[in-house]
């Protein structure tokens, strides 16, 4: 089984604006509007999961130019 290569965040913002696009049709049915909001969900998870990774790599320079972690 092939590993699924990671999604960027601008990636998984693309598919959110999409489901949410979808959402806002005047003819999407009620079970459809249930199925993109569990995916919006899931994608919103994802995001949320991927910046905090960002979050924990982004480093500080301070005044005497020594780093630290955000």
């Amino acid at each position: 089984m092939e590993k699924k290569e990671k999604e960027s965040l601008e990636q998984l913002f693309g598919q959110l604006e999409t489901v949410i696009e979808n959402m806002e049709k005047e003819d999407v049915s009620l079970e459809k509007s249930f199925e993109l909001y569990s995916r919006g969900m899931a994608l919103l998870g994802q995001c949320s999961k991927a910046i905090d990774e960002v979050e924990k790599k982004v480093l500080v320079l301070d005044e005497n130019g020594e780093t630290h972690e955000f």
